[in-house]
């Protein structure tokens, strides 16, 4: 066999295991690799905070102290990968005007995998506009200003999806923990959703590449 036709041949036999693989719903995300482990110098990442809104340097500030120094820096914003129990924590040099439950701005994102029902999306976007779903990347992800807030967003998205709270109790719960913690006054019923998950995030991809909808190739 020719060069040539042993190179398509193997082109073929990879394009039909992706179809199957597509069909099947078992591909999973493919990401660039890269060092999880290696952190953006200290210098640089200071010097980089040191021109952002000060609301959001305080946040890097604050990430840093319990983190570490980000994986990845630039100009605009600052990433973790896998620290605590997130999946990624991105920082931006934004503030995105967000009145629920009271005005404030949001610029902290963190994510967790989570496989998406679409039946879920409707409920989710009425509860909080901040709470982000991507059905493809099976990816459920919470921004706001502090990661205490981002915990309760995704405890309280737990408890919607599983029928503990509808939308306006979640809400009214939501409010009422906030009002608590700027009083410094946080109970035992709401305490134990801005310090960690109440539920255990899977641990592996849950995307979901949905179906195809038209035949590919000749």
């Amino acid at each position: 066999m020719k060069l040539n036709q042993l190179f398509s041949a193997l082109a073929a036999v990879a394009c039909g295991a992706l179809v199957i693989a597509q069909q099947s719903g078992t591909m999973s995300v493919t990401t660039p690799k890269m060092n999880m482990t290696a952190r953006a110098d200290a210098d640089m990442v200071k010097g980089i905070i040191a021109n952002w809104i000060p609301e959001v340097r305080m946040t890097a500030e604050t990430t840093i102290a319990k983190y570490g120094q980000p994986n990845s820096a630039t100009e605009t914003e600052l990433v973790w990968w896998h620290n605590g129990p997130w999946k990624k924590t991105k920082l931006e040099n934004v503030a995105i005007p967000h009145d629920f439950p009271g005005p404030h701005h949001d610029m902290l994102q963190q994510t967790i995998d989570w496989k998406i029902n679409p039946s879920w999306v409707d409920d989710l976007g009425k509860y909080d506009g901040s709470v982000i779903v991507e059905r493809t990347r099976g990816e459920v992800s919470a921004r706001c200003d502090k990661e205490e807030a981002n915990f309760l967003a995704l405890n309280l998205t737990y408890d919607i999806v599983m029928k503990n709270r509808n939308v306006k109790q979640a809400r009214a719960f939501y409010a009422d923990t906030i009002m608590q913690m700027k009083a410094m006054r946080l109970d035992m019923a709401h305490k134990p959703y801005v310090s960690g998950f109440i539920f255990s995030p899977p641990m592996k991809d849950q995307n979901d590449p949905d179906m195809p909808a038209m035949k590919m190739g000749g």
